[in-house]
């Protein structure tokens, strides 16, 4: 419920955002960091913007980030851990091995080396992030359909005559989507902590948009005269990272009897 309630009040800004904002994001009339009041509610920052319309926009790419790199890197990894899964056992060892290659480069370093190559944008962010958390994906959910696989049930709807396609949309799917949906929820925040990183590097989006590592790497020049600015993207992305941490950990528990019942 904490978790649920860090997120939703969060998106519920990000969403209020799309309709309102205090200030044009380009209006830097403010005065350099000037402190909170005169209708800054926190202040400005070193070119005069007002900091909380800069938080909004921040948080919507917060949101973007994580809910499209969840998207590209769940659609590529559970494809792959299916068709690996279904794979004869030559092909299925190749392909453990090169997921198991992927996971041990660094997601970050690789989403670097792609948006070095791509160009910087709030896109091909979500790309790098997306494929980099899909070898994840994929090796769990390989995982998972191996173990369904050697079922009785499955056995059971092959003698029967029972198509592969309906098997993994009768019962594969199905079974494994609670585990994979926990393992995603979980990738969105480590997805969020990426693009701030490649933004705070000047490799994630581009001004004039305010990304919450944009607004740390931009604070950290004036963060003794005026520690607000680097507080409050600060305060905002451990929030979000840890309101998605403790809902995937509600999800899990939700997901699997034996927890509940051990709590």
């Amino acid at each position: 419920m904490i978790g649920l309630t860090l997120v939703g009040i969060l998106a519920a800004a990000v969403i209020v955002s799309f309709f309102w904002l205090p200030f044009k994001p380009d209006d830097t009339s403010g005065g350099r960091l000037a402190p909170p009041g005169g209708g800054h509610l926190l202040g400005t920052d070193k070119l005069g913007r007002d900091l909380f319309t800069q938080l909004l926009i921040g948080g919507r790419i917060a949101f973007a980030t994580g809910l499209g790199a969840v998207a590209v890197g769940g659609v590529l990894g559970v494809t792959g851990g299916l068709l690996a899964g279904f794979a004869t056992r030559w092909l299925d060892d190749a392909a453990a091995v090169a997921l198991d290659i992927l996971i041990a480069f660094p997601t970050l370093l690789l989403a670097i080396l792609i948006v070095a190559g791509a160009g910087a944008s709030l896109g091909t962010a979500i790309l790098a992030i997306g494929l980099g958390m899909a070898a994840v994906v994929a090796r769990l959910t390989r995982v998972l359909v191996k173990q369904v696989l050697a079922r009785d049930y499955i056995t059971a709807a092959r003698v029967a005559g029972v198509s592969w396609p309906r098997i993994v949309g009768t019962h594969v799917l199905p079974n494994i989507a609670p585990v994979v949906l926990v393992n995603l929820a979980l990738q969105a925040g480590l997805a969020v902590l990426a693009e701030a990183s490649l933004s705070y590097l000047g490799l994630g989006t581009p001004p004039p948009n305010a990304s919450w590592g944009r607004l740390l790497f931009e604070a950290q020049a004036t963060v003794l005269t005026s520690p607000l600015a680097a507080l409050a993207p600060g305060i905002a992305l451990v929030a979000l990272v840890i309101g998605v941490n403790l809902t995937a950990d509600g999800l899990r528990d939700l997901a699997d009897p034996t927890r509940r019942r051990s709590r």
